[in-house]
């Protein structure tokens, strides 16, 4: 059977936040952009993290802000610049969407929700005349460059004058993020840095009776400490280790030094609130016949899992030695032996290296042809990071479009 054609200005090759975002500015300037998607609905994974609150961006100041991209400040800079908090919730208010700071400083809609959003803003892009076309996997492309688009109803071939790639990572894959893309950009001589997880959970080696007692609890009001960084929130005890905010804040530090030296200890502060002096005393006291465990809690405050990490933690000496004891409750040494895989994790690091693009996320090797979001090598941890820099590199993206089509219009 001979493929279908299509000719379109633009194609936008992703239905995330990063390829919606292109698509919004492309119209604004009077270009209509074709949207091509592989699932049957957009932005699966935007509708995803939304469950859990929506998490569009974060108040501090933006030298602070840029700080946590870490490796990738200098290349986003500009773009989240020109793209802040403040811009973001005045676009969500445009969407009928009214946004607040929280007590954490991160910004969420009054709603928690991401579905009034999206639905307001595929609205919006269909009024502007953009045309979104779900169930199109995108499979390279043709000897005399034409996309090649895999569809129920078989391959249809497009010939597009610009296109816009926003086919995010790998983490999530049933969401649609499933790292397909790759070997056709490394067909094309485009590097792309290996995947690896980040805001991920790492194993830990449980013993039988802890996981079975304790999966799933949360471990609240903790001090995480990697090396030099600290960071003061929950965690939670999965099946197979830790995962949760918490342990994310500290995952690229933890991931980077596991594929180095292998296992680490992560240090909990089990009481934030409480000196190590303080316990001691406490705990130094006569038990008389109370139990090790009631007069544990009686000194310390700590029952359930906080205990349960105790006795899983420490040898039977530690555990009896009260100053010892003290001290591990204010240090706990939990010892992770590697990264959750990467299909669990939040997000990733790796993808098209900056190196590859232009100042306007052009790859170098394919003119006309633009990178925006998650398929990018550039990480940050969550808390409204991740899609602020999805939203400035469609953003900028489309910019590159706009400035490629105006140079090279016949």
């Amino acid at each position: 059977m001979t493929p279908s054609e299509e000719q379109v200005d633009v194609a936008i090759i992703g239905a995330g936040p990063a390829g919606l975002m292109a698509a919004e500015d492309l119209i604004a300037a009077g270009i209509t952009p074709v949207i091509y998607d592989a699932m049957p609905t957009p932005a699966r994974k935007f509708l995803m993290a939304g469950k859990s609150g929506l998490n569009l961006s974060h108040s501090e100041p933006i030298q602070a802000f840029l700080k946590r991209y870490g490796a990738g400040e200098d290349r986003l800079g500009d773009a989240i610049r020109g793209f802040n908090s403040w811009a973001i919730r005045d676009w969500a208010k445009g969407l009928d969407t009214e946004t607040f700071v929280g007590s954490s400083g991160r910004i969420f809609p009054t709603a928690f929700k991401a579905s009034p959003l999206l639905r307001a803003w595929l609205t919006r892009l269909k009024d502007g005349h953009a045309v979104l076309k779900t169930l199109h996997r995108w499979i390279g492309w043709a000897e005399d460059g034409r996309l090649r688009m895999q569809t129920p109803e078989g391959e249809v071939l497009v010939r597009a004058n610009t296109v816009i790639l926003a086919l995010g990572g790998v983490s999530w894959p049933r969401l649609g993020s499933d790292g397909s893309w790759v070997p056709y950009l490394k067909d094309r001589g485009v590097h792309v840095t290996p995947f690896r997880p980040a805001n991920c959970g790492f194993n830990v080696n449980w013993s039988d009776h802890f996981r079975d007692r304790f999966e799933g609890e949360p471990v609240k009001n903790t001090i995480l400490s990697f090396e030099c960084q600290t960071t003061k929130g929950d965690f939670v005890v999965s099946r197979h280790g830790v995962e949760g905010s918490a342990v994310y804040a500290l995952s690229t530090a933890i991931r980077d030094t596991i594929e180095e030296v292998g296992p680490v200890a992560l240090t909990v502060d089990l009481t934030p609130d409480r000196t190590v002096e303080q316990l001691k005393s406490a705990l130094l006291k006569p038990r008389g016949k109370k139990s090790m465990a009631t007069h544990i809690k009686k000194a310390t405050g700590l029952t359930g899992v906080k205990a349960g990490l105790l006795r899983e933690c420490l040898s039977a000496d530690e555990f009896a030695d009260p100053e010892k004891l003290a001290a591990s409750i204010k240090a706990l040494p939990l010892v992770l032996q590697s990264t959750r895989p990467i299909e669990e994790a939040i997000s990733v690091a790796g993808g098209v290296a900056f190196e590859e693009l232009d100042d306007h996320l052009m790859l170098r090797a394919l003119p006309g042809v633009f990178c925006a979001g998650e398929m990018v090598d550039w990480e940050a941890p969550t808390g409204g990071y991740l899609l602020t820099a999805c939203f400035a590199q469609g953003k900028q993206a489309a910019a590159g479009v706009m400035n490629w089509l105006n140079t090279h219009s016949t």
